[in-house]
């Protein structure tokens, strides 16, 4: 599947994507600001929390 395409993405395409290190992703997820589901032991965050989070952050830049 093409990350692009992908629901779900794991750790390191995140951190590509925010243009962020691992432990601000971390960071993110530990105080909410950032969701993420679990399945089994690989934490992936869904496409629509990466798209939430940039529109508060803009939204908070206005």
């Amino acid at each position: 599947m093409e990350e692009s395409a992908a629901r779900l993405h794991k750790i390191p395409a995140v951190m590509e994507r925010l243009q962020i290190g691992r432990s601000k992703v971390f960071e993110l997820l530990a105080s909410g600001e950032l969701r993420s589901v679990r399945i089994g032991r690989t934490r992936l965050i869904p496409e629509s929390a990466i798209v939430e989070f940039i529109e508060r952050l803009e939204n908070s830049a206005a």
